[in-house]
């Protein structure tokens, strides 16, 4: 589990994707707010190229860039909010949220922390390190993922999926490690700030029983429309 959660078994790859597509449509609308252009607008340009490998429809690409430019009748402006708190048997829990209506998302986040505990800002922030986090794919067999973290500046780097590595940089440095990846033999495929757990439970230290409340807790947060990502303090 680690820095960042992500739900086991989605029932149906439908119900996945059209979350995958509506969290990307958010993503584009706050990157598009520094530009519309992806061709000067780093940030932009990578949600869009997440958006194209998924094959989201150019249609709701292009309604997603006007309402982050506000151009257009369905501008719309989303906010960035942190939940902080624990799940059940006392695991740090750290819910980001786009949101159009806080006032709405508050009281649902408040309604679904229930089950755990719902802290105040910097409850469980400090056991969480910020940092950027890059997902980047070697381009050719035997390019040696630690000399191109030191090479680029990356402060670590740990396995990703599919056989990528996740390089970590300080949070002001996101921008200048991407741009240095390629150099170095590495095609970034994702980036963005996250949380990673800098004490996080063993999940073996608990019940099968205590493990499963945790899943489940985790996973109603994760299917609320305004939850971007969910991060842990579980490892593994």
């Amino acid at each position: 589990m680690g820095a960042q959660w992500k739900a086991k078994g989605k029932d149906l790859a439908a119900n996945a994707r059209g979350k995958l597509f509506t969290k990307l449509v958010k993503e584009i609308t706050v990157a598009a707010r520094n530009g519309a252009d992806p061709a000067s607008n780093a940030r932009l340009r990578l949600v869009v190229e997440q958006a194209r490998k998924v094959s989201m429809p150019k249609d709701t690409l292009d309604r997603a860039l006007k309402k982050g430019s506000g151009v257009g009748d369905d501008a719309t402006q989303y906010e960035r909010v942190m939940y902080e708190g624990f799940a059940p048997h006392q695991v740090a829990v750290m819910v980001e949220c786009l949101t159009d209506n806080v006032k709405r998302t508050a009281p649902e986040m408040r309604v679904l922390f229930r089950k755990g505990q719902l802290g105040t800002s910097g409850s469980v922030a400090w056991d969480f390190d910020h940092l950027g986090m890059i997902e980047a794919a070697p381009t050719a067999p035997g390019i040696d993922a630690e000399t191109a973290a030191i090479e680029a500046g990356a402060q670590d780097l740990e396995p990703g999926e599919e056989g990528n590595t996740l390089f970590l940089t300080d949070p002001a440095e996101l921008d200048l490690v991407s741009r240095a990846l390629p150099a170095q033999g590495f095609n970034v495929l994702s980036m963005k700030l996250g949380y990673k757990p800098k004490n996080p439970v063993d999940p073996t230290s608990l019940s099968p029983e205590a493990l499963e409340e945790v899943e489940a807790f985790l996973a109603a947060i994760d299917a609320h429309d305004d939850v971007q990502e969910v991060y842990v303090g579980l490892a593994g």
